[in-house]
């Protein structure tokens, strides 16, 4: 079933290259997030792709941010470097839009908003890498706008196995649908 109404956007979070090669044990890893970009551009559903990456010199990074005064300390993750391009095995096509935030929620400092207001988005299917980090910053703040919210639990990757579980078995519950890619997959033909 086409998503004729034009209200569901699937957002494919962080996964370019500097992040996948840290998560990524294997290329069955990324198997999920490959079938559900696949299965959003089958049913009409508009693919998001969200990056991190700061530019020149990091005039972004405050160096009250842990996080990220390492990033600009080390050097890296700049908006040119191959560190912050998509990964090849879930390629954009041309008219997918590839969002640059400069923190970890996929709306912060981001046009997200503004584009998913464009297209009267209401609905966000989320997965990424990682779990702890933009699936969980993206979901509070997307719950918080009051969009509706279904979590991809096997295309959501983390460095902490129980961290994942707990997230998406007992936190991501609260305020999204959790659903392997295959469960959601089977809901487009409903």
């Amino acid at each position: 079933m086409r998503d004729t109404n034009g209200k569901t956007a699937l957002l494919v979070m962080d996964l370019q290259n500097g992040i996948v090669s840290r998560y990524a044990e294997n290329e069955k890893t990324l198997l999920p997030f490959q079938k559900a970009v696949r299965a959003a551009r089958q049913n009409g559903i508009p693919v998001i792709f969200i990056r991190v990456g700061f530019s020149e010199g990091y005039p972004e990074v405050s160096p009250n941010n842990k996080r990220f005064s390492q990033i600009a300390e080390s050097g890296g993750m700049t908006l040119s470097d191959t560190s912050t391009q998509i990964h090849e095995s879930v390629k954009p096509e041309a008219n997918e839009p590839v969002i640059t935030k400069y923190r970890i929620s996929a709306f912060a400092g981001s046009k997200l908003e503004v584009i998913l207001r464009a297209r009267k988005i209401e609905k966000l299917i989320l997965c990424g890498i990682a779990t702890s980090g933009v699936v969980l910053s993206t979901l509070r703040e997307a719950a918080d706008k009051d969009y509706r919210l279904t979590v991809l639990s096997d295309a959501c990757l983390d460095s902490d196995p129980e961290v994942h579980r707990v997230l998406i078995e007992k936190v991501f519950p609260t305020q999204a649908d959790v659903l392997t890619v295959d469960e959601w997959i089977d809901t487009l033909g409903e």
